[in-house]
C-alpha cells in the first residue's frame, strides 16, 4: 500500500522540521538550580569540552532567570567570546567556591575576549544586564556552582 502524495509531503515536512528545531530545543545539557540572594537561576551545565565550545551559539532567545554555567577542569584565567552567538550576554566568572570574580558584558557575533580577572573555575552566562539589574556584584557568591566542580571533563 502506498501513501497518498499529501501524506508523504506532511511526513517529509515533519521530519525536516525536527532537523531544524532551534538550538535551545535540541539541548541535551543537564540543568541545575543556582541562587544568589533571593534570585533563583535555572542553568544548563556545560561541563564537557564539546558543550563548552558550543555554549549558547545560534540561540535566538533565552528565558529570564535562565543561563548557562560553564564548568572548567581547572581554575585558570578563562576567556569567553561571542563568535556565532546571537544573544547579547553578561558573564560572571566564579572561583571554586562560586564567588564572583568579575562580570563582563558581551555583544553578539564578536570575537572580543572577555576574561576572568583571576583564576576561575566557572563562568555563568545570563542575558545582558542580568547581574547589574539584580544588583549582583563581584565578591558575592552564586550558591550551587561549587557542587558541580567534579563534573568537568
Amino acid at each position: 500500500m502506498s501513501l497518498p502524495r499529501s501524506t508523504f509531503f506532511f511526513l517529509a515536512l515533519g521530519t525536516l522540521s525536527l532537523l531544524t528545531l532551534p538550538a535551545q530545543a535540541q539541548s541535551t545539557m543537564p540543568r541545575t538550580e543556582l541562587s544568589i540572594g533571593m534570585y533563583r537561576i535555572e542553568a544548563e551545565v556545560a561541563s564537557t569540552q564539546e558543550n563548552r565550545m558550543t555554549g549558547l551559539m545560534q540561540r535566538r532567545s533565552m528565558p529570564a532567570n535562565q543561563g548557562m554555567l560553564f564548568v572548567f577542569t581547572q581554575p585558570q584565567r578563562h576567556c569567553m567570546w561571542m563568535k556565532n552567538t546571537l544573544l547579547p550576554l553578561s558573564v560572571a566568572f566564579l572561583d571554586e567556591e562560586g564567588r564572583i570574580l568579575n562580570v563582563e558584558d558581551m555583544q553578539p557575533q564578536t570575537e572580543d575576549n572577555h576574561c576572568a580577572a583571576k583564576p576561575a573555575r566557572f563562568a555563568l552566562e545570563m542575558n545582558l544586564g542580568w547581574f547589574r539589574q539584580k544588583g549582583v556584584k563581584p565578591g558575592q557568591t552564586i550558591e550551587g556552582a561549587e557542587r558541580l566542580a567534579g563534573l568537568a571533563r
